[in-house]
């Protein structure tokens, strides 16, 4: 009997198109999990492998491991849960792949099965979880309380003063370091900056919703409203709702796939994709995972229909103006800048934009876009793995930062808060004089320089 022939008995479909097991590696799509011919063509182009030249490290390894439990040959263990946890899901194992492996898909569907199987649980990780993932990440007007308390500990100089006061020291080492990577809040969310409704400055091209996002708001509003600017600019109509729900991304990522279908349907009511030329988002983690609500959401009733939908509409901002084209900025008023750009893994390797937003950039006059070496290697934010891996993300740091300094460049442009927040830590670290900004800020300004 064949490998594929004697499975078939474990993965038997119900009428509705669902499995009956409840392991969520068993009821994927056997072909999904068959798919990897084991080449070994994405080992050099995986961070993890590279690190440590271990098959279990690499996607092909986690794909056998992977495997192995929907056959039945093998149960989730700790070591399996770890494993998982161990990859970055920075996808450019799919980039290098020849046979097309959904490996994202398998990645989401091995960190639930972790979690389902609850082979990783302590009384610690279940509270961090409950309070994050559950509770926190579900409700973004709890994220904004937190975010403004940051903000007041920041503003009232409470965090400087711990800083140099030492008391610092007498922490925990690992206390210690993750103060030093707590983000600096933006003095305004994008509600406060942002009205619901954006009128373009010029003929009425396109309606288009923007999505604010839950970090990208918090740390880094400004490119929202840096964002919603140039879309006026450039003939859209925004629709910027005050109040809006998580993408889901995190909770996808690390396991929890009945809440980010949650999440996919409240963002699906808020923004209904039939009444818009373009979802918008700037944030390459976001979406990469925005662009998937369809396979989420697969077998709903109610809902597939519409996520399909969802799925066509929904457009990183680098890749919409890309699709209409941007009016160039005058050239008066333009400084020289010198730029490079980091390409944030879910943008190049997830949604395949490349070419975008570098073109975007060559568009500011005066502006030197020199390239960065190993530009779509992971810096290492990935989500929360800096948090929860930090030393193999500050290896991957490390070697960001010494690529970038390699081309003597006084910005880094990059499209993702995440890799935004962990480079400015890192530069800040090293002392290094570097300014992170989206592309997307740096084209906003050179269209207010050139109207002052």
């Amino acid at each position: 009997m064949s490998a594929a022939s004697a499975v078939t008995h474990n993965h038997t479909p119900t009428p509705n198109g669902s499995h009956k097991s409840h392991s969520p590696l068993k009821g994927l799509d056997y072909s999904v999990l068959q798919q990897c011919m084991h080449c070994g063509l994405c080992l050099p182009t995986c961070p993890t492998y590279d690190a440590t030249k271990l098959e279990r490290n690499s996607p092909r390894g986690r794909i056998a491991l992977m495997r192995a439990i929907a056959d039945d040959r093998l149960e989730a263990t700790k070591d399996f849960g770890d494993e998982m946890y161990f990859c970055l899901g920075c996808l450019a194992c799919m980039t290098a792949c020849p046979a097309g492996v959904n490996y994202a898909e398998l990645f989401e569907n091995a960190r639930a099965e972790a979690e389902q199987s609850k082979v990783l649980d302590n009384p610690k990780r279940s509270l961090i979880r409950n309070v994050t993932l559950r509770w926190l990440f579900m409700d973004m007007g709890r994220l904004q309380a937190l975010g403004f308390g940051i903000r007041l500990y920041q503003q009232l100089g409470f965090q400087a003063f711990l800083r140099k006061s030492g008391v610092m020291k007498l922490m925990p080492k690992r206390m210690r370091e993750l103060e030093a990577m707590t983000p600096t809040m933006q003095p305004k969310f994008t509600a406060d900056m942002v009205s619901p409704i954006t009128h373009p400055s010029s003929e009425k091209k396109y309606k288009v919703a923007m999505l604010t996002g839950c970090a990208q708001d918090l740390m880094f509003s400004d490119v929202n409203r840096d964002t919603v600017e140039v879309l006026a600019r450039n003939g859209c109509e925004v629709i910027t709702p005050a109040e809006q729900s998580c993408c889901g991304s995190l909770h996808a990522h690390n396991g929890e796939l009945d809440m980010a279908a949650e999440l996919a349907r409240k963002n699906i009511d808020q923004f209904p994709p039939e009444q818009f030329d373009a979802i918008i988002t700037n944030a390459a983690g976001c979406g990469s995972h925005l662009k998937h609500y369809a396979n989420i959401l697969k077998n709903d009733p109610v809902y597939e229909k519409r996520a399909h939908l969802w799925d066509a509409k929904v457009k990183d901002i680098h890749e919409w103006l890309g699709q209409i084209g941007i009016e160039p900025p005058p050239t008066r008023n333009q400084p020289p800048q010198n730029v490079t750009y980091h390409e944030a893994c879910h943008l190049c390797h997830g949604q395949k934009i490349t070419a975008q937003p570098r073109q975007l950039l060559k568009a500011i006059p005066n502006l030197k876009l020199t390239e960065l070496p190993e530009s779509t290697w992971c810096c290492g934010s990935a989500g929360i793995y800096n948090v929860i891996q930090p030393e193999m993300a500050n290896e991957l740091l490390d070697r960001k930062l010494k690529h970038i300094r390699s081309t003597r460049s006084q910005i880094v442009a990059t499209g993702n808060p995440g890799c935004m927040a962990h480079i400015q830590n890192g530069a800040r670290q090293q002392n290094l004089s570097l300014r992170i900004a989206h592309p997307i800020s740096l084209l906003a300004e050179a269209y207010r320089r050139a109207d002052a």
